[in-house]
């Protein structure tokens, strides 16, 4: 099994089936899927200057799947996390990496996730979460929501 490509922005490894990063290139893309990676949910916002155009046709080259959630940074709501848990779902025990622009949507939806539907330890999902960042008020919110 290749090496975990660590060089991708905020890349992290959650458990042998998952991982998340920031955007990654076409190249990064393709390490992903060297590593097993059969499905990538994006977070970004495809208008963001740091999205890679097309990235759909570059994903589903690689033979994985491409799911596209786009969330607002500055204004996500309950909906998209529902939206997100339901991806997760789909994924099920399929290797699949999660990522947007900077690994900030992935990782707070992610500890929701991994806390509420998964029953992860909080305090292990925090680590991971603040291994990436402090989510400000907003994002808090919406992650310590029942």
């Amino acid at each position: 099994m290749p090496d975990d490509p660590i060089h991708i922005d905020h890349w992290l490894r959650i458990d042998p089936r998952l991982t998340t990063s920031g955007q990654p290139s076409e190249s990064e893309l393709a390490e992903i899927a060297a590593l097993g990676a059969r499905y990538v949910i994006n977070l970004g916002l495809s208008s963001h200057e740091r999205a890679l155009p097309n990235e759909a046709a570059t994903v589903g080259a690689l033979g994985m799947i491409y799911l596209h959630i786009p969330i607002d940074f500055q204004h996500p709501t309950e909906a998209d996390y529902q939206a997100f848990a339901a991806a997760m779902t789909e994924t099920g025990d399929v290797e699949t990496h999660v990522h947007c622009i900077s690994n900030y949507r992935v990782s707070a939806l992610l500890y929701r996730y991994r806390r509420d539907a998964l029953g992860v330890d909080e305090a292990i999902a925090r680590a991971d979460l603040e291994r990436i960042w402090a989510p400000d008020d907003v994002w808090a919110a919406l992650i310590e929501a029942p």
